[in-house]
């Protein structure tokens, strides 16, 4: 039984004894017969876009001020604003419209602020529409399974696919390395792999794939652990120029990344670094480690980036005018469509309790991503392996790509990808 079956049956237990929502909240009927619980109100939003409409409420705990990854969740954060209040201006969905502003907690990076704003919020809240990182998801999963809280990450660890209530999209970290790692033998001729990386799930699942690809490839494999901060990548900076592996498969944030990728370079290394997407950031390109970026540095990513050509991607900057484009924006709008996609089933089966949006979640065999996603994409009712998303797309540096980047590699899957054996969380 894979783990997401298991996890089925731990919910349905847990709903049997907890009155469907989770929280004790009995489900009531709306005035149209649909079932409803946490987070769903017969009054309006308060910014309504049409006043005769209840309101489902979402909530977003995001890294907004000081955390290492704020010059992504910020777009994030907005493109999930802007997504929904395209859903609103298309009628919304089941007699409801989307509210995504009320509920928005800042979580600096920290699984203990994470889960002590999530506390605040969740008996006023539906769903999580974002949910951001992987070690501060992880403090909250217990709950969200007890409440049946589906939620989406703003991130890509490999748990997520062994997980029911969490709605990924694109490929995991370990996967997308693993396809890192493919293409730099194909591509490149790398002979010898280090993974540089912050320690828990988003760190260790991408060194986890690079490590797969590199025992089945035959390569030479070195594990190098960071924290982030600027004056903390000494050691990390030490074991690259000491080792000069081929590849660096980089698992930082972008800050982190530029002093790593600049200061080896000043000391001689000249090898080739392959970033998962959080390591950048268009900024980088106006930091003093610029020219070393430009020479070095490669992008891994899940999806195709601002400025491409798709019914998602058009839809997107035409809900975001006047933005400076930053592929947040993009990953924020691209997270969102999966939890549209459960909602629609939900209101369509007449049960909007989270226990409803569950079992919604549990027919999903596709989720239509309007072209940022290959067809296939945001099947949740299979097993982990078959549900797998094992694609990804290789990115460089560009001064003239609106943000940063030009497409080297479009949507592919590695050989170590393809025969992978997907049976628990990568990093495990």
């Amino acid at each position: 039984m894979s783990g997401k079956r298991l996890a089925l049956v731990f919910i349905g237990m847990l709903a049997l004894a907890s009155c469907r929502g989770g929280d004790g909240a009995a489900p009531q009927q709306d005035a149209g017969g649909t079932k409803v619980d946490f987070g769903v109100t017969k009054e309006a939003c308060p910014q309504a876009t049409d006043k005769a409409k209840g309101c489902i409420y979402l909530g977003t705990i995001s890294d907004l001020t000081e955390g290492p990854f704020k010059t992504l969740a910020v777009p994030i954060t907005d493109a999930q604003k802007a997504f929904w209040k395209r859903v609103n201006d298309r009628g919304g969905i089941g007699g409801y419209e989307i509210d995504v502003t009320t509920y928005v907690k800042d979580n600096k990076y920290n699984p203990q602020i994470h889960n002590q704003v999530y506390q605040e919020i969740k008996g006023k809240i539906l769903a999580l529409t974002q949910t951001l990182g992987s070690p501060t998801t992880a403090a909250i999963l217990p709950d969200l399974e007890s409440t049946q809280m589906v939620s989406v990450p703003a991130s890509w660890t490999s748990l997520w696919g062994h997980e029911e209530v969490v709605l990924e999209s694109g490929t995991n970290y370990c996967v997308e390395s693993m396809n890192t790692v493919d293409y730099a033998v194909e591509k490149l001729g790398v002979k010898s792999v280090m993974a540089v990386h912050l320690a828990g799930d988003y760190g260790d699942d991408a060194a986890a794939g690079a490590r797969i690809a590199a025992e089945k490839r035959g390569l030479t494999f070195d594990n190098v652990t960071t924290q982030s901060g600027q004056d903390n990548q000494g050691g990390a900076i030490d074991a690259v120029v000491t080792k000069k592996p081929d590849l660096v498969v980089l698992t930082t944030g972008p800050t982190d990344a530029a002093v790593i990728i600049g200061q080896a370079a000043a000391r001689g290394y000249k090898g080739k670094f392959i970033g998962t997407s959080p390591t950048w950031n268009p900024g980088l390109l106006k930091s003093p480690a610029a020219p070393a970026i430009k020479a070095l540095y490669m992008q891994s990513a899940p999806w195709k980036a601002w400025a491409t050509e798709s019914v998602g991607h058009t839809a997107m900057r035409a809900a975001l005018p006047g933005v400076t484009p930053n592929d947040g924006y993009t990953a924020g709008w691209v997270w969102a469509y999966p939890l549209k996609a459960a909602l629609d089933k939900a209101a369509a089966n007449k049960d909007l309790t989270r226990a409803g949006v569950l079992a919604a979640v549990r027919q999903l065999t596709s989720v239509d991503y309007e072209g940022m996603l290959p067809s296939g994409a945001g099947n949740f009712s299979a097993s982990a392996q078959d549900a797998l998303f094992r694609q990804s797309l290789i990115y460089r540096p560009d001064d003239a790509a609106p943000t940063g980047v030009t497409l080297v590699e479009d949507f592919f899957t590695g050989s170590t990808a393809k025969d992978f054996k997907f049976e628990k969380p990568c990093y495990q």
